[in-house]
């Protein structure tokens, strides 16, 4: 597992030798096949999203119930069943384009096409959005 957040990752190039290096310079196995680096990944996403829900949290005082993963990765079943687990906590994936029907919604309010509150325009977007529930495994 690494440090997605790590800035050597931020300027585009070849992303698996930079994990690789990463990898190596923590003293941890590198991944021999692309299936393997797929899952280093994806391990690695949930573990950073576990880190920062729980940092959110207790920064603010409040306590997470579930954690909401939306945009690309809500499409990805792994990635959603692995958050789960790493948070402790159910994940709810999607809507995939989140930004986007935001946008809508807040220009047709703005617009009189719609009207009420955000809480009824998240009630929309549930009621027209598929979303999935994925519980944390038990251990």
């Amino acid at each position: 597992v690494f440090d997605p957040d790590d800035p050597a990752f931020l300027p585009p190039g070849d992303m698996p030798a930079r994990i690789a290096d990463t990898l190596r310079r923590a003293d941890q196995p590198v991944p021999d096949t692309r299936p393997g680096l797929v899952r280093c990944i994806l391990d690695s996403l949930a573990a950073a999203y576990a880190r920062t829900v729980h940092q959110a949290a207790e920064l603010s005082g409040r306590t997470v119930d579930v954690v909401h993963l939306v945009g690309g990765g809500a499409r990805n079943d792994l990635l959603c069943r692995l958050t789960a687990s790493a948070c402790g906590l159910p994940v709810l994936a999607g809507p995939v384009e989140a930004t986007a029907l935001g946008n809508v919604l807040v220009q047709a309010r703005a617009h009189g096409a719609l009207h009420g509150d955000l809480w009824n325009l998240r009630e929309l977007l549930r009621s027209t959005q598929q979303m999935r529930r994925y519980e944390p495994a038990s251990v």
